[in-house]
């Protein structure tokens, strides 16, 4: 944070965004061994691509849920039944392997291998609920003017989970295989699971407008939640270009990963690479996003185009290592720039939906690509770079070596995301959602929030605000001008 001092809330913050990095630190594990095993047993790239574009494709349709779930529910509450299905899920997949030979699970034709990757999957992503919920908390617990560096402080622990799941699942495949890795997992899951129980967090349920008590799917609540904010469509499309070529990352930085390096290496490579998470996240931590987190947005956006076009551009592991990096160092402030208007121009009883939303629509850009870039990958560009007539035509610009078909759809990738950030500075939805920004800021006269203890909940009739002060008898309708602060409980 920017100060010494926190309020109460922000240690509340603080205490349950430990918790979830460990939660993320398991889901993102056995995600990765998955992976890492798949590709080595098979090598089958098309493969790798169809298991990254369903993650995204799971999330995508589940996000919106999740979304309602949270604005509905107090948001502990919908962490303890995210950590619940997460255990169930791994728990299954475990009775799964030890019941089924492994060579059975590895038959890309037999449908066991596609239940078993579903149902480690579908224990991962519903961990994005957790994610939403945690976002919403920022609102709750933190004055607005460390909103973006709480978000920072997000971005840091996120790095903190990938560097040790990368490490670790690379050595656990490597070392222990897929058996051990996935009781690991149960058993790192139950341990977020019981620490979660022994938090408190203050009355958080917001009460609804009467046109937002719809359950399940709410489309229409969070098309209309959305679209009440000038800019704010446009800052979800936005945030969509980083996905785009987040797709062709899913797909093939594994595979171009694993032809450089063996198993054991490339997990310690990529963690190593993934340091750029924290130095990101501290540096949003700390210097915040500046006074236009949408400008901020899209020069990132820029930047990770670049990377993305260079980082491949001749078969170097150390252009790679460094390449990825520096990526990483952008990911926090690109997540905390959308997260940070988003807190301040929607009202906290619409956030998990907005959240969702944004989720969804940015998830589904990720499994398109990586869809149509696996199989083209599998089939044509890799084959025809690897032949003598494509060899000698990509050896001018990408230099030589077996993975230049991985390093020509990188190339291309990055150089469209950087048109798209470009154009999208140029249009009326982002002078739009700069205005909105700056409408929806606080008033500069407002007090500071006092503290107290961690774990004192305000009284019965009593919510909490967005800077953590007890409020009573709000108005449930709030105008985007509020901030996002929340109205007493329902």
């Amino acid at each position: 944070m920017t100060s010494m001092t926190r309020t109460q809330g922000e240690r509340t913050f603080l205490h349950v965004l430990i918790n979830t990095a460990l939660a993320n630190l398991t889901t993102s594990f056995l995600w990765f061994a998955l992976t890492f095993w798949v590709y080595l047993e098979t090598r089958s790239v098309l493969a790798t691509g169809i298991i990254g574009g369903a993650y995204m494709l799971f999330v995508a349709f589940g996000s919106m849920l999740f979304g309602t779930i949270v604005d509905h529910h107090r948001k502990l509450r919908v962490m303890l039944l995210s950590g619940t299905v997460t255990l169930v899920a791994f728990s299954v997949a475990g009775v799964l392997y030890l019941l089924m030979p492994e060579p059975m699970l590895l038959d890309l034709g037999a449908p066991w291998f596609w239940l078993f990757g579903a149902i480690v999957l579908g224990g991962a992503v519903v961990e994005q609920m957790r994610n939403i919920a945690l976002s919403t908390t920022v609102t709750m617990l933190v004055p607005d003017e460390r909103h973006a560096n709480a978000n920072g402080l997000v971005g840091t622990v996120q790095g903190l989970a990938f560097i040790v799941t990368s490490v670790l699942s690379g050595l656990a495949i490597g070392q222990l295989g897929m058996g051990w890795t996935i009781a690991i997992a149960v058993a790192l899951t139950s341990v977020s699971l019981a620490h979660l129980l022994t938090l408190r967090m203050p009355q958080d349920v917001v009460e609804l407008d009467a046109d937002d008590t719809a359950r399940g799917v709410d489309l229409r609540g969070s098309l209309r939640a959305v679209l009440a904010i000038g800019g704010l469509f446009a800052l979800i499309l936005f945030s969509t270009f980083n996905n785009l070529i987040g797709g062709l990352y899913m797909a093939l930085m594994d595979p171009y990963g694993l032809e450089l390096f063996s198993v054991e290496m490339w997990g310690v490579v990529f963690g190593a690479a993934s340091t750029g998470f924290i130095v990101g996240g501290l540096a949003i931590a700390r210097f915040g996003l500046g006074k236009r987190p949408i400008r901020t947005l899209l020069i990132v956006v820029m930047a990770m185009g670049a990377l993305g076009a260079l980082f491949t551009i001749r078969e170097w592991w150390w252009l790679y290592a460094s390449g990825i990096w520096l990526y990483m160092c952008l990911i926090p402030a690109a997540e905390a720039a959308e997260q940070t208007i988003i807190q301040r121009v929607v009202p906290l009883s619409r956030q998990g939906r907005v959240f969702g939303f944004a989720m969804a629509f940015e998830a589904a850009a990720a499994p398109i690509t990586a869809f149509l870039i696996a199989p083209l990958a599998e089939f044509w560009i890799l084959p025809w770079a690897r032949s003598s007539e494509g060899s000698a035509a990509l050896e001018p610009l990408l230099g030589t070596g077996v993975a230049r078909g991985i390093a020509l759809v990188f190339l291309i990738g990055g150089v469209v995301m950087i048109i798209a950030a470009a154009l999208a500075m140029l249009s009326k939805s982002y002078r739009q959602i700069s205005a909105s920004y700056d409408a929806a800021a606080p008033p500069d006269d407002v007090p500071p929030a006092a503290s107290s203890a961690v774990d004192v909940a305000p009284a019965e009739g009593a919510g909490w605000d967005a800077s953590g002060r007890p409020e009573r008898d709000q108005s449930p309708s709030r105008s985007s001008s509020d901030g996002g602060r929340a109205p007493g409980p329902r």
